[in-house]
């Protein structure tokens, strides 16, 4: 697999292109996993997939799309969710046969890391998280999930349940022709630092996050019926 994608070209038509890298072994705290290296031509990052068993040609892998943190994973932040929802995540797919979680270099929703802290500035000056990103000149959410669905592509995923509580990452994908047969909520419960942006998500952005958030267990399986995309792209 790896020969065979190395060297592809998607063409100036393709608004993202990724090709991967190298794959190995990588047993961790939560369990034991393969690491895929991507490398996209196209904007020079290189992301992640955590591979758990055989998810060749599979359909409905569970599947967690996460967007780096580098203050949540690496400084233990609790301003926001995102180092829970991912250990959520590794400690749910290596109870499973089968799963995956692609790691995807978006830091700060989209803006990166300089314009994250920046708008944790304005944040402390009474913004919240969707106005200050507005403030700074971006989308309330930057992110794309193309360089995901190709990623996807690569790992020949048939479909996936996507852990998620964003309906737009469930548009998005599906905008680039991802099947997705459903959702697998993963909801952290807030604390004192991060209660007021899990609330801005909830009602700006439309997380279903409902009332009183818990880490929700793998075999709740909600149906996305309802939230057929209906734009492009989220935030368009």
């Amino acid at each position: 697999m790896i020969r065979a994608d190395a060297e592809h070209d998607c063409g100036e038509d393709s608004g993202a292109c990724v090709r991967l890298a190298s794959i190995a072994d990588l047993p961790t705290r939560f369990g034991d996993f393969q690491v895929a290296a991507f490398y996209s031509p196209s904007d020079k990052k290189e992301h992640a997939a955590l591979i758990r068993g055989n998810i060749l040609g599979q359909s409905g892998v569970p599947t967690r799309l996460h967007s780096e943190c580098l203050t949540g994973e690496a400084f233990g932040s609790l301003r926001c969710d995102c180092r829970d929802q991912l250990e959520v995540a590794m400690t749910e797919i290596a109870q499973r046969e089968v799963g995956l979680i692609l790691y995807l270099r978006q830091e700060g929703r989209g803006i990166g890391f300089a314009n994250k802290i920046r708008a944790y500035q304005l944040q402390d000056e009474g913004l919240d998280t969707f106005e200050a990103n507005e403030a700074l000149g971006f989308r309330p959410d930057e992110r794309d999930y193309e360089v995901a669905a190709h990623m996807l592509a690569t790992l020949q995923v048939k479909s996936v349940q996507l852990m998620s509580n964003n309906p737009d990452k469930i548009a998005d994908l599906r905008f680039h022709g991802v099947e997705v047969d459903g959702r697998i909520p993963i909801v952290i419960a807030p604390n004192a630092y991060n209660r007021r942006y899990l609330e801005a998500k909830r009602l700006k952005a439309g997380h279903l996050l409902g009332p009183a958030a818990q880490a929700s267990i793998s075999e709740q399986v909600d149906s996305i019926v309802s939230i057929e995309p209906t734009v492009g792209p989220s935030g368009e």
